[in-house]
């Protein structure tokens, strides 16, 4: 087989038309060594792409694709036309057109990701607000997802050079995190992430802290209950298949480094897992969607309207969301076949080094 077969093919959903996202697909793929890499595929069409690439790095297109994906470019940056109309785009505005066209190339891409067409999606930010629609009723990317591919579960899972952390709840108001906080919902992020940890990052025996809800973690019932009687008991359970400890208090768990004794943490909520993990994260951080049978990576920032057209965004995150894309792409596929050859010796492990001894080769 050819390197270039070997390569995963990678898809790029455009977020919102009038964001920062085109600008970072154009700075990451502008960098012709990701080729080695991988086939890129960008969805959106000719003319969006266009409107961005003036002042960035010039890229060689394969314009021929369409939607055909058998005639996708190994060579080249692939452009897949999810539209045809001229689009009046307008960078930094929130409107219904940046939420309209984003989400037909969000929907274009999971649903190639869904077929097998490609291999990894790499989606740019969206808005939450301009973008619902009859067609979309979610809170972000991650429930679309969730119900795109059919799954009972997924985990919102934020990774970085030293650490990761999952979220039990994601786009949930303050006051209703409570409501979502049960054993059930624990047991099952627990085991979408052990699984995520040991298929997608090559880690044999991983150890998950969990963190409590109230501060102090309820100091032994004195403040909320959801400790004691929702918690450590969703904790006692899992433990029986999983190295899991907690549930910890969270001010205090990454003020002292615990973060760092354990291969990942399960937080509560939204802001109590991204605050440290925005503040204390080294290298770029990659949001992470485990639970699905396909592997989708995403930037952990939104859609910037602020800098939007003025060339400034910083693709940092991106780049690293593809890469992370790439590395797990082969992670799974040495998962895979060491569980059907266990005598195999090429680890996991092995593999996500060679990619990035290969990335280092590069820069």
């Amino acid at each position: 087989m050819s390197t270039e077969m070997q390569k995963p093919v990678i898809g790029f959903s455009c977020g919102d038309l009038n964001g920062i996202g085109i600008e970072l697909i154009l700075k990451t793929l502008g960098d012709h060594r990701l080729l080695d890499f991988c086939t890129p595929v960008v969805f959106a069409s000719n003319k969006s792409i266009n409107f961005y690439r003036k002042s960035l790095p010039e890229i060689n297109f394969n314009y021929a694709s369409g939607r055909d994906f058998s005639r996708l470019n190994p060579k080249q940056v692939n452009i897949y036309n999810c539209w045809e109309e001229e689009v009046a785009i307008t960078p930094g505005q929130l409107n219904d057109t940046g939420g309209k066209y984003g989400l037909l190339s969000l929907k274009e891409a999971a649903q190639a990701l869904k077929d097998g067409h490609i291999h990894g999606l790499v989606t740019a930010p969206i808005h939450k607000k301009n973008i619902q629609s009859a067609d979309f009723h979610h809170t972000g990317h991650t429930p679309f997802l969730k119900e795109l591919f059919g799954v009972n579960d997924v985990l919102m899972f934020m990774v970085a050079d030293n650490m990761r952390i999952g979220l039990l709840t994601e786009h949930v108001t303050v006051s209703d995190v409570a409501k979502h906080i049960t054993k059930e919902n624990i047991i099952s992020k627990l085991k979408i992430m052990h699984a995520s940890l040991q298929k997608d990052f090559g880690i044999d025996k991983p150890k998950i802290a969990v963190l409590g809800l109230n501060p102090h973690a309820g100091d032994e019932g004195l403040i909320g209950s959801e400790e004691e009687n929702i918690i450590k008991p969703a904790i006692k359970e899992a433990k029986h298949q999983i190295m899991v400890f907690g549930p910890y208090s969270a001010d205090a768990f990454f003020a002292r480094g615990q973060h760092e004794r354990f291969d990942a943490v399960l937080a509560m909520y939204h802001d109590q897992g991204l605050i440290p993990f925005k503040s204390l994260a080294i290298g770029e951080g990659v949001n992470y969607t485990a639970g699905l049978n396909a592997v989708r990576t995403s930037p952990d920032h939104g859609t910037a309207f602020d800098i939007a057209g003025k060339g400034k965004a910083d693709h940092s995150s991106f780049l690293a969301a593809t890469f992370t894309c790439i590395e797990i792409i082969r992670m799974r596929l040495g998962f895979a076949e060491m569980r059907q050859n266990p005598l195999r010796k090429m680890s996991a492990r092995m593999i996500a080094n060679a990619v990035d001894e290969r990335i280092e080769e590069t820069e």
